[in-house]
Parts: C-alpha cells; sequence; structure tokens
C-alpha cells in the first residue's frame, strides 16, 4: 500500500477557501490522509493568501478546521494563525499548503509577480527556518469566467511560478491531474463536489510518491 509512507506522520494542512466547506478539500484530501494512517489538523481560511500564514489575519469569508477524523467546524470569523505556532502545537512532521488562487491576480491584466513572490517567500523562510518538510499545492484548472475572472492562460502563469518559487517546498502540479475545464465549478474557481473529490484523489497519489514524504 503506497500510502503506509504517510502511517504516523503528523501531517498540519494549511489554505484558502478550498479547504473551507463540507466536501472540499478539508474533507476529500483530509480523510484519505486519515485513511493512510496519519494524524491530521486541518485549517482554512477563506481569501488568505500564503503570507497571511506567517501572522494572525483575519479572512474575508470565514473559514473552517478539522482535527482529526471529527467532523469540519466552520467559523465565520475564522483569522490565520501563524505557522510555526501551528507546527508547534500539531507537532507537525509535514505541512501541505493549499494557495494558489488568491494570489493569481485575476481579472488584472498582469500578473502581480514581485506581490507573489513576496507572499510566497515570507512563507517558505518560515518552514524553511522551522526545518519542517513541506508541499505547496497548486490551483486546478477550474473553468474560464465566473465571478473570479479566473482563466486558463492566467492558472497557467501562476502554477509555473509556484513551481518555481516554492522552495524548499516540493511543488504539486494540480494542472497535471486534468484537461483545462474538466473538473466542472459552481463559480469558475470552486468546484463541485465531483471534482474536489478527485483533486483530494489526485493530490494523494501525488504525495506518496514526493521524496518529502519518504521515510528517512
Amino acid at each position: 500500500m503506497l500510502a503506509s509512507v504517510l502511517a504516523g506522520l503528523s501531517i498540519l494542512v494549511i489554505g484558502d477557501s478550498h479547504l473551507s466547506e463540507p466536501g472540499y478539500l478539508i474533507d476529500t484530501l483530509h480523510d484519505r490522509l486519515i485513511a493512510a494512517g496519519a494524524q491530521v489538523h486541518t485549517y482554512s481560511v477563506c481569501g488568505s493568501t500564503p503570507g497571511d500564514w506567517v501572522k494572525s489575519v483575519q479572512g474575508t469569508c470565514g473559514g473552517a478546521e478539522r482535527n482529526g477524523k471529527a467532523p469540519l467546524v466552520i467559523d465565520h470569523n475564522a483569522k490565520t494563525q501563524p505557522v510555526d505556532q501551528l507546527i508547534a502545537a500539531n507537532k507537525a512532521n509535514l505541512v501541505i499548503i493549499v494557495e494558489g488562487d488568491t494570489i493569481g491576480g485575476y481579472g488584472k491584466d498582469d500578473f502581480p509577480k514581485a506581490w507573489a513572490w513576496q507572499q510566497v517567500t515570507a512563507l517558505t523562510q518560515d518552514l524553511a527556518a522551522n526545518k519542517t518538510a513541506c508541499v505547496w499545492v497548486g490551483p486546478a484548472w477550474g473553468t474560464e469566467g465566473g465571478k473570479y475572472q479566473k482563466t486558463f492562460a492566467r492558472v497557467k502563469m501562476l502554477s509555473s511560478f509556484l513551481a518555481t518559487n516554492v522552495a524548499p517546498c516540493q511543488y504539486i502540479d494540480s494542472l497535471t491531474f486534468s484537461k483545462p475545464g474538466e473538473w466542472a465549478t459552481v463559480d469558475g474557481q470552486h468546484l463541485t463536489t465531483t471534482g474536489y473529490k478527485a483533486w483530494g484523489a489526485d493530490i494523494m497519489q501525488a504525495l506518496v510518491k514526493l521524496p518529502a514524504v519518504q521515510p528517512k
């Protein structure tokens, strides 16, 4: 069983709205990690950017938390918490970050590269200082349009940017899991429950092959 490499690991999952509702990755990925024998604590803050996780920042649209096999708890006033405090509290050996769409600058003419770099490196520097293994899950294709004005061209640019800037974290390129527009969305950005099931399963398959989770 491939997943046995995760058995006994304490995994901290942090991220944006893709983790914030029932049926999203806070269920589909979280449950798979638990089934593989890991201890898992997921924290999401809707609208959060990567740099928000080095301090405490009020979310713009709530969030959720889930610890182990307990049901998720919705928090309409969710705030980010500094990742080093979360690592210490959970004795985490591995951090999984689900962040991307909030720094894509969707609807803007240009990708905000300098700002996105500041956001990403704020978090990766903290993780590097902590010497905690980390995996960064990039955005899925979604569908074009919708209220977030996501486009395939921009998400491709965003994913390429993340792939080369999230070190020391290892990168999971979610664009390789489906064709553009293959996974239906409710608003251009957030998938249907079918999509989140597929995404959670594909993240899991990619995760167990990464050097970050192999036994030392």
